[in-house]
């Protein structure tokens, strides 16, 4: 997440609410990354879901577990 939005203010607090730089197309980059790095596929409901940092890291585990 640091890579994608260019910032090191990402904690487990973040989210798109309170993430000025978690925007619309930083959201699809940070979906592509994450396929990409831990050789997942989401579905459109998933990534829709995907709005906070905690969500994000449950939708990852739930992938690779």
């Amino acid at each position: 997440m640091r890579s994608v939005f260019q910032t090191d203010d990402i904690d487990e607090t973040c989210s798109q609410r309170n993430c000025e730089k978690w925007d619309s197309m930083n959201h699809l980059n940070l979906i592509v990354e994450l396929e990409m790095e831990f050789g997942v596929s989401f579905e459109p409901e998933e990534i829709a879901q995907m709005r906070s940092f905690d969500e994000v890291v449950q939708f990852v585990k739930s992938k690779t577990a």
